[in-house]
């Protein structure tokens, strides 16, 4: 989404003395936390997610989060028990210390903290894989600073060692990702202006680098390819048929919604019928992987995930993921679904 980096900004200066180094001591300590034994985590039914990669970072900085009881709970337990969300959507970033805005969040050790939380409660996994040292978006796919002056094969063997690392971290924790995204809403490529998706076909070939790296580690693993824009059908054209064309390895198509005020109802008319178009077209399923609506009109936002999970029962939706449902508004990113940390009435058909 182009505008969530707009929160980052201020949430960061909140953090601005903390590293991530410190993050993992958010975490609950070795032999604690809600589950002690394994779980099992049912793979393969309708997910209902959360994005809640900010939530190490927003635990330093004193955020705390309640449910409508207004008892205290760890974010990733409180969406479980009390918003029916059964998967975490986890992004990652290269070398994110190398970024001031950032300040080190999402590299692979914090992610590494969140996904054990979630492996803890029996929440399953996906984990987005950015490319940059920051956000990558439509209006920004910035490749990592360390690797701006390498070679294709040299970013694709890069690429391969970064995924790898994460996969074989998760690996180490007996933590298995159900879903990897190669790449965050890539309508024009990633790690420009090598990736750009008219360069040839650099793209693909990264793509396929990225995929070939998860499955050397969790071959079951799904692959995601994900844009922005669900209800913009020639976006879709425009990629996957490069991807077709190309040799794109990948196993699933991801989307992201995010409905307008007045005109959500097209909007999710328009993203179903791009999904029916895209499953026509590529063979390949498709992941809601990230939907977000004012957090003030609660009520509109659970009629609209209702909507998208009823229509999306007939074309066959693998899921739907809100992103960064706990963001504090008064930072800037009013797209969540809490107020003063608290869930509103948006997840109710996740709940039900």
């Amino acid at each position: 989404m182009k505008l969530k980096h707009i929160m980052i900004m201020a949430v960061a200066a909140l953090a601005a003395a903390a590293c991530t180094e410190d993050s993992p001591k958010t975490t609950w300590p070795e032999g604690e936390g809600p589950d002690k034994e394994p779980v099992q985590i049912e793979r393969g039914t309708f997910a209902k997610g959360a994005d809640v990669s900010w939530v190490t970072e927003l635990e330093k900085a004193g955020y705390t989060f309640t449910n409508a009881d207004g008892t205290q709970k760890e974010l990733m337990e409180l969406l479980r028990d009390d918003c029916g969300v059964d998967a975490i959507r986890l992004r990652v970033f290269v070398n994110p210390e190398r970024d001031k805005e950032i300040n080190g969040w999402c590299n692979i050790d914090d992610v590494i903290v969140k996904a054990r939380r979630a492996h803890a409660l029996g929440l399953r996994l996906m984990i987005d894989f950015h490319f940059s040292d920051r956000w990558a978006d439509p209006g920004q796919q910035f490749i990592p600073s360390e690797w701006e002056n390498y070679t294709l094969e040299e970013v694709k063997s890069a690429m391969a060692d970064h995924v790898s690392t994460l996969m074989t971290a998760l690996q180490r924790y007996d933590i298995e990702p159900e879903w990897v995204q190669i790449g965050n809403e890539t309508r024009t490529g990633m790690m420009w202006p090598l990736g750009d998706y008219q360069n040839g076909d650099n793209f693909t070939q990264m793509v396929n680098a990225g995929y070939d790296a998860v499955k050397a580690v969790f071959p079951e693993a799904l692959v995601i390819v994900h844009l922005d824009g669900g209800n913009q059908s020639y976006l879709y054209t425009r990629i996957f048929s490069k991807l077709e064309a190309e040799g794109g390895k990948y196993d699933m198509i991801g989307m992201s919604l995010y409905p307008g005020d007045t005109s959500w109802q097209k909007d999710v008319d328009d993203c179903i019928a791009n999904i029916r178009k895209v499953q026509a077209d590529y063979g390949k399923p498709v992941m809601l992987c990230e939907i977000g609506f004012d957090y003030t009109q609660p009520e509109t936002a659970d009629r609209i995930l209702s909507d998208m999970m009823e229509k999306g029962k007939a074309v066959d939706l693998k899921g739907i993921f809100w992103w960064e449902p706990e963001a504090p508004a008064e930072r800037g990113y009013t797209k969540g679904c809490f107020d003063n940390g608290t869930p509103t009435a948006a997840l109710n058909a996740f709940r039900n």
